[in-house]
């Protein structure tokens, strides 16, 4: 079975590599599963994505990221992608002039091997398809890339990019930021609609509301770089409950002990 293993990963800024925001975090992903990642701002969940994914504002300073049991981390970011990740931002990315459909066409064209072409019309039918799965409008597809998207509508956008790369491993990055509970629900489907044994997903949020609707088959919470707490479903229900300073008194108490 495919597996995104991330072993004892030290990350830090490109800018100040002797002071790591990631701190020793060890976590081992596989095809089929849904793990979520939960905690307050400032712990490093997303800095830990865009380390994986390869984003040059981090650098990763010691440790490893394995896929399929091969180190990423000489890979540029677009090989990663091609090996099977992808990243969906906290906050996408607006391309004025590119409309959806030729983004698409030529991210899906990227990873054919070289020398094949994409065929049209059979590109074209998955693309609806796809569009159908996620409801967005078919007009959608000569619109720019976000280009003055609603938030919901930048979030199922970048949903419909990872329907169409299929990749293996899913780095979603606060997917439910800024959506009101209608577009979040969409979003939601559409990602339960793509869950299966071929793709592992990594889902970063603050919150419990989500994991209403994509049910993960593991939670972690993170703290201060470092994975401290793991377990089911119901852990983000006492973590709603709760909230994070439970964690921070539980690990104070644990290091007085």
């Amino acid at each position: 079975m495919p597996s995104l293993e991330i072993r004892d990963l030290f990350v830090a800024l490109a800018a100040t590599p002797d002071k790591p925001i990631v701190k020793g975090l060890t976590l081992t992903i596989r095809t089929g599963e849904v793990h979520a990642i939960m905690g307050p701002n400032g712990t490093g969940k997303s800095t830990l994505s865009k380390a994986i994914a390869g984003h040059p504002d981090y650098v990763i300073t010691s440790g490893d990221v394995l896929l399929d049991g091969k180190s990423i981390l000489e890979m540029e970011p677009d090989q990663r992608a091609r090996a099977g990740l992808f990243l969906a931002f906290q906050y996408p990315s607006e391309i004025p002039g590119v409309s959806i459909a030729n983004f698409l066409r030529a991210a899906v064209q990227a990873r054919l091997a070289e020398g094949e072409d994409l065929d049209a019309t059979a590109y074209y039918k998955h693309l609806y398809s796809k569009m159908d799965l996620l409801k967005i409008d078919r007009k959608f597809t000569s619109r720019s890339v976000n280009e003055g998207f609603s938030g919901g509508e930048k979030k199922r956008c970048e949903i419909l990019q990872m329907a169409m790369l299929e990749p293996t491993f899913a780095l979603m990055d606060e997917t439910d930021s800024g959506l009101d509970i209608d577009a979040l629900r969409i979003v939601a489907e559409g990602v339960e609609a793509m869950r299966g044994e071929k793709l592992g997903v990594m889902l970063i949020t603050h919150y419990q509301r989500l994991l209403d609707y994509i049910v993960p088959d593991f939670v972690h919470v993170m703290y201060d770089g470092r994975i401290v707490k793991s377990g089911d479903k119901t852990l983000a229900l006492e973590l709603e409950a709760k909230g994070y300073d439970w964690v921070k008194q539980e690990l104070a108490a644990a290091a007085t002990a």
